[in-house]
């Protein structure tokens, strides 16, 4: 076996080319990283004479060619021992033969860093001595959009991240084997996000909301309005800068016209009141835009967001795009191809190229997104993996498979999905079943059955807000329905239905709205506190080095769904006792809603450790932290009812010896209690007295 394999081990030396790129130098970076992580040692770097890797770039004049980004492997004797020759079409193509040898031989698992997963060392590796080459990939330009990434910069303690941050996010792109990235969403321009990327061999793409990776409007000329019709020069100005700052590097150039702040762009102007004047408007700034880009660089790969209100617009055939560019269509942000619910207008228009559709398509697809309403931001993909994968593969049969851009978010809490979505950008498709098997056993050595059963299990709990298949809820359904309605009872609206909740309960009362509200939580908490206790007794049961990390990938997001879907449900008890006057109860009840929402932030903070402290420091999009602030604020304001001025009376009624009432002196009155201490010990009373059996 030996002799006819090629061995690498801790003396193993290797070349690379003469002259290699920034990107080509990341790699051998990467895979002396790993060698050293396996071996203990670092290969020398040697003359391809003296070499057993030798890292090249295929000749222009090979008889053969790899295809783009491909590589090969091929094996040759030397004397007395066995060469391997590592051969790339290109700087990616060369990344890849060389992550291939590390996640193959090697045994470093694409998403080590993400889960924690110890790295076994070995004495040597054995490499079968036959000539290997890579299929190209099913998608052309795949990648992620580092989008709401507010955990990666809450994890950093410089503002933007710093460059070691991104290496992370994109080393494991591209072991992921994705070629494409959106580093970010609206970063400062002195960030090194871009930079990174560009370096790292990366195709940097850019943000809808900012065509061309220009700066905003605002951001430069904050006193002028943002309107193209008023000030082309100026917005010309800010596309031309980005296009000749970017000229040089790998860009898969985003054209669109949007508003500032991410919305249509005649909410600032709205003369442009039919779909004809914006369409003509977006084609005319799309046709200069394209038109500046191709003034610097030679044959751009362009693309356009059909994204929201543009995606409308062209099948209503109002746009007029030039050839050649990639047109990205969106799901809705809950895996579907329909158009994204706009507040309360949720229209669900195919968001898929027609089949008689020619040119170039892709997909701009969400694992995780967040819209202030029913999104998965900390938590995993709602739905089932089979509901992805049907959507996915209908992508691919309406051949959009030039562009596939995945919103990673902070990748640490949606490796199961993004790994799916990678083997199904590399391979076109894969089975559910057998891919959800591999990805347990790499996480796992134990409790592998009972955890795939685990994550299989897990889409159906989610609440169903809605009776589409993919009308799934995230965990930021506990938080942002439930601080509107915190802030309605604080804001003494009564009644007054509530019209940002009509997505979710189009009533005519506010009571009707929050009872419907709570009573899906209600369900939910059924589902999920069951499932969270099944899942406690698998967790307790893996190894110890690996119930940490099953907290982390999974048991974790049972506690937020768990706690979140508890505390949300309380709010209907809270309006029941204020629309009955009974304040005392309503504050016990909110105190207990406090409560049980903090066991969410208790949980983030048991899953940073070591490395991962302060990961979820910034969580500022759901904001678990702002709900129980929420919930905080109203129980201050129910206080005042019956308590105030001087904070003493429902001690006085509740708590104090009925003998004690009549004797005491105002003058020596005790000190109030504290909220909390006051609603523990007026929860204990009304448990008593029977008033809390329903909860």
């Amino acid at each position: 076996m030996e002799k006819q394999a090629f061995i690498i081990d801790s003396k193993t030396s290797i070349s690379i080319p003469e002259n290699a790129s920034a990107a080509v130098q990341h790699g051998v970076r990467m895979f002396s990283d790993d060698m050293e992580r396996v071996f203990q040692s670092r290969p020398a770097v040697v003359s391809a004479e003296e070499a057993d890797i030798i890292i090249a770039l295929q000749d222009e004049t090979a008889a053969a060619p790899l295809h783009e980004e491909g590589f090969a492997l091929k094996f040759k004797e030397k004397g007395n021992k066995r060469i391997m020759q590592i051969t790339g079409a290109d700087e990616l193509g060369v990344i890849y033969g060389l992550l291939y040898i590390s996640r193959t031989y090697l045994g470093i698992d694409p998403f080590w860093y993400w889960a924690d997963l110890e790295i076994t060392q070995l004495q040597k590796v054995n490499i079968p001595s036959r000539e290997y080459y890579s299929e190209p990939a099913a998608v052309k330009y795949r990648g992620w959009f580092v989008n709401d990434e507010v955990c990666l910069i809450g994890w950093d303690p410089q503002y933007p991240p710093t460059r070691e941050t991104w290496i992370v996010v994109f080393e494991t792109l591209l072991r992921c084997g994705g070629n494409m990235v959106i580093p970010g969403t609206d970063l400062p321009k002195k960030g090194v996000h871009q930079t990174t990327a560009a370096e790292m061999g990366l195709w940097v793409s850019h943000h809808h909301a900012e065509p061309l990776g220009a700066q905003m409007f605002l951001r430069a000329y904050p006193d002028k309005k943002p309107s193209y019709q008023e000030h082309p020069e100026l917005f010309e100005k800010l596309w031309t800068e980005a296009i000749k700052k970017q000229q040089h590097d790998k860009v898969l150039w985003v054209l669109s016209f949007r508003g500032q702040g991410d919305k249509p762009f005649w909410d600032d102007d709205p003369s442009y009141d039919t779909p004809q004047k914006r369409g003509g408007m977006i084609s005319k700034v799309v046709r200069r835009q394209y038109d500046l880009i191709n003034q610097y660089v030679d044959n751009p790969v362009c693309c356009l967001a059909l994204y929201g209100e543009i995606s409308e617009l062209y099948q209503q055939g109002v746009l007029d795009l030039p050839e050649n560019v990639i047109k990205v269509w969106a799901d809705n942000g809950y895996g579907k191809m329909v158009s994204r619910r706009h507040g309360n207008i949720n229209e669900r228009i195919p968001s898929l190229p027609a089949k008689e559709d020619q040119g170039k398509h892709g997909i701009y697809y969400h694992v995780t997104f967040h819209d202030l309403q029913a999104s998965n931001h900390l938590t995993m993909f709602p739905s089932t993996i089979e509901f992805m994968k049907g959507e996915l593969e209908q992508v691919l049969e309406r051949r959009a498979d030039d562009y596939w851009l995945i919103n990673s978010g902070n990748i640490r809490m949606h490796l199961y999905h993004l790994d799916f979505i990678a083997e199904m950008w590399q391979k076109g498709g894969i089975s559910p079943e057998k891919h959800l098997r591999r990805f347990v056993q790499r996480m796992f050595s134990a409790q592998q059955q009972e955890i795939e059963s685990l994550y299989r299990a897990y889409p159906q709990h989610s609440i169903s807000y809605g009776a589409k298949e993919d009308e799934k809820a995230g965990e930021e359904y506990y938080h942002h329905p439930a601080r509107l309605i915190t802030a309605h009872m604080v804001q003494g609206k009564g009644e007054q239905a509530e019209e940002k909740l009509y997505w979710l309960a189009e009533e005519s009362s506010f009571t009707a709205q929050v009872q419907q509200y709570a009573d899906s939580c209600r369900e939910g908490n059924h589902r999920w506190k069951k499932f969270r206790e099944k899942a406690e007794t698998v967790m307790k049961a893996l190894p110890a080095g690996e119930q940490q990390r099953f907290y982390d990938l999974f048991y974790l997001q049972l506690v937020l769904h768990d706690s979140g879907s508890a505390g949300a449900a309380l709010l209907a008890e809270i309006w029941k006792a204020v629309r009955q006057e009974d304040y005392p109860l309503a504050f016990v009840f909110a105190n207990k809603a406090m409560y049980i929402y903090q066991e969410g932030q208790l949980a983030l903070k048991q899953s940073e450790h070591g490395k991962w402290l302060d990961f979820y420091r910034a969580d500022w999009l759901t904001n678990i932290k702002a709900t129980i602030y929420s919930l905080d604020v109203l129980r201050k304001y129910l206080r005042t009812f019956g308590d105030s001025p001087d904070y003493f009376l429902w001690y006085k009624e509740f708590l104090m010896e009925e003998s004690e009432k009549h004797i005491y002196l105002e003058n020596t009155q005790r000190e109030p209690l504290s909220d909390s201490t006051l609603a523990e010990r007026l929860e204990a009373v009304f448990k008593k007295q029977g008033r809390l059996a329903r909860t």
